[in-house]
């Protein structure tokens, strides 16, 4: 791994590197070393590089979002950290675009009350080339308490969509005795993952409805 420089504007130390040995330019990755990580009050330091992954380990099995390739990276310039494939995006995001793409957005906002995103802003919505959504940033998840703050409250009070009723179900199977649960038991707490198996029950219950917010406390700032 190579690093080309750093990604200004993140919370924690965040580095743009290429992977010289797959591709003669350089595959263009995302590092997020550990040690970088800022100090938090209510997230475990060290953590959040394996949020990251975890957040995409779930994806893979339920379907949704798209989040880039993620893995752990131990031989790394700064330690162990995240290794996340880059995406080149243009400048739209999700406030820009909210009125389109039902059907991504409803899907982002599920997975970040299945994942307790405390920390969706516009900016980690992403458009690449070709017009595909993808999302980043997700080291503010998977707390035991609650801790939803997102700009996506655009479904507030509607029905779980019977289409993606399978996929839940799907991620809650695998979760219990499944590849998930071999996978997400190496990046996350026992009680983390006993909350994300409760959040996925309760998602299943013909009564559950998209939360609505309390208070402007839900929404992050900046929201982009």
């Amino acid at each position: 791994m190579r690093l080309a420089g750093v990604l200004h504007g993140a919370s924690n130390y965040t580095f743009l590197a290429t992977l010289e040995p797959h591709e003669p330019a350089g595959l263009r990755v995302v590092y997020k070393p550990a040690r970088g990580e800022s100090p938090l009050w209510d997230f475990q330091a060290g953590t959040l590089y394996k949020r990251e992954v975890a957040a995409y380990q779930l994806s893979k099995v339920i379907g949704w979002p798209n989040i880039p390739p993620t893995v752990v990276r131990r031989r790394a310039p700064h330690g162990v950290g995240m290794v996340q494939l880059f995406v080149d995006s243009d400048n739209r995001h999700f406030l820009a675009e909210q009125s389109s793409f039902r059907e991504t957005w409803i899907r982002v906002a599920l997975f970040d009350i299945i994942t307790n995103n405390a920390d969706r802003k516009s900016g980690h919505c992403l458009f690449d080339g070709e017009n595909r959504v993808w999302v980043i940033d997700h080291g503010l998840t998977f707390h035991t308490n609650q801790k939803l703050r997102t700009v996506i409250w655009n479904f507030a009070g509607e029905r779980l969509p019977s289409d993606l009723c399978d996929d839940v179900e799907r991620a809650l199977s695998s979760l219990q005795s499944g590849d998930l649960a071999r996978r997400i038991h190496r990046l996350l707490e026992p009680p983390e993952v006993d909350m994300l198996r409760r959040r996925l029950r309760g998602i299943l219950d013909p009564r559950w409805r998209f939360p609505e917010p309390s208070s402007a406390w839900l929404i992050p700032w900046p929201p982009i």
